[in-house]
């Protein structure tokens, strides 16, 4: 598995590829879901609070590890702060509830999920002192050791521009919307600029049956000319631009397709074709709206 290094003061390599929850529940689906990706390599999960699912992941990966000769230290595990949880102490306290619940001592990842705070209006001028209130609280936790790393997601530019000019520790990583028909490219060249490692996700679109970027015709060609599906090629389109992943699945085909991005490159004139499909278009949450 290609690993990233984040920033100096992290310290933290991190797997380029990980397995995303979001929507998966039910502790039976769970297990199945993380014992397929676990055989397959997949050694990065990512959850959240708002997901709904820590307590599960927590349990089944109790009893998967030993069954695969893994300890705790060979799993990277992201979590992110809920929007209702925003602020001063609020933050520590949710995150310390995340830690319990996957039960584990520590966190390799935990981002704040969200720049604006949940029941204020997007351009209420308080967001910006809850979420600066909150990155104290996970520079606090990262020196305490109970967070590796500590980043941001959703956050735009400009929110990015801020919390730089503000923090102590710099953010390790930024989790936002990325594919094809989303490229952000000013948003990647800023994040390298300031070594804060770009991850992608809904990399493969929206999770609706009208799945317009998975059966966009020219993802199609490109993935019948080498051989793979759609998925693997959108896959590949992002890590080819050392971009993270967290796609999510729980057919075991798809999983174990998805892990297979690294056994083959994709042309430059191809990349060029895929990243030509811009349209700006959101399928997810769009943060632009928050101040």
């Amino acid at each position: 598995m290609n690993l990233v290094k984040l920033s100096c003061l992290h310290h933290v390599e991190m797997p380029i590829l990980g397995l995303g929850t979001f929507k998966l529940k039910g502790k039976d689906l769970m297990y199945k879901t993380l014992e397929t990706a676990l055989a397959a390599g997949y050694r990065s999960i990512d959850t959240a609070a708002v997901y709904r699912n820590e307590s599960d992941i927590g349990d089944c990966l109790k009893e998967l590890l030993p069954k695969f000769n893994l300890e705790r230290k060979d799993i990277f595990i992201t979590s992110k702060l809920g929007p209702k949880d925003q602020g001063k102490g609020k933050c520590k306290e949710a995150c310390l509830r995340s830690i319990e619940n996957l039960q584990t001592g520590y966190l390799d990842l935990y981002l704040i999920h969200w720049p604006g705070t949940q029941g204020k209006k997007p351009e209420d001028q308080s967001n910006i002192q809850q979420r600066q209130e909150s990155w104290n609280d996970l520079e606090d936790l990262h020196k305490e050791g109970k967070l590796r790393a500590i980043g941001v997601s959703n956050y735009e530019q400009r929110h990015l521009e801020e919390l730089l000019s503000t923090c102590s520790i710099p953010p390790a990583v930024l989790q936002i919307e990325f594919h094809p028909h989303l490229v952000q490219s000013s948003l990647v060249s800023f994040c390298k600029q300031h070594n804060i490692h770009f991850q992608a996700y809904s990399s493969l679109g929206t999770t609706s049956d009208d799945n317009k970027l998975l059966t966009d015709l020219t993802v199609a060609d490109i993935a019948a000319r080498y051989d793979k599906n759609p998925a693997q090629i959108l896959l590949r389109w992002a890590i080819q631009q050392d971009i993270g992943v967290i796609p999510k699945s729980t057919n075991p085909t798809h999983i174990k397709e998805n892990i297979d991005i690294f056994s083959f490159s994709l042309a430059e004139s191809d990349m060029c074709k895929l990243s030509n499909l811009d349209s700006q278009h959101h399928y997810c949450w769009n943060p632009a709206s928050v101040t």
